[in-house]
């Protein structure tokens, strides 16, 4: 398997399985983050576990109510914000290099389209 890069406007992922130590990297404007297989499988899992929830909350809301869902596993934490059909992601990395990251509303659809064909997990 090859090396694959995707990225829009606002950010990019990466997927390399054979680098040794950080087979994944998660970007955005100005920053970039590389992650272990682990990290980075917990990184989309959770990310398309909070779409989902987001995607469940739409019928439960009314238009102009905002709310904040979060998840959380052994090596990230990831936060949605907003509209159940427009919102912002945030992580932070529990270990190791403990750093964070956060993608605006209007780039988060099409990180989800990229999340999804990333790779099979």
């Amino acid at each position: 398997m090859e090396r694959i890069i995707k990225e829009g406007s606002g950010w990019r992922l990466g997927w390399n399985p054979q680098a040794c130590q950080y087979q994944g990297l998660v970007a955005g404007d100005g920053w970039a983050i590389e992650l272990t297989e682990a990290e980075l499988d917990d990184f989309c899992r959770l990310l398309e576990q909070l779409a989902q929830t987001m995607s469940e909350m739409a019928s439960e809301l009314m238009d102009e109510e905002k709310i904040t869902c979060e998840a959380e596993s052994n090596l990230l934490w990831m936060e949605v914000e907003g509209y159940a059909e427009e919102y912002s992601v945030r992580f932070i990395l529990n270990t190791g290099r403990c750093c964070e990251g956060s993608w605006s509303a209007r780039v988060v659809p099409s990180l989800l389209q990229a999340v999804e064909s990333l790779k099979v997990f």
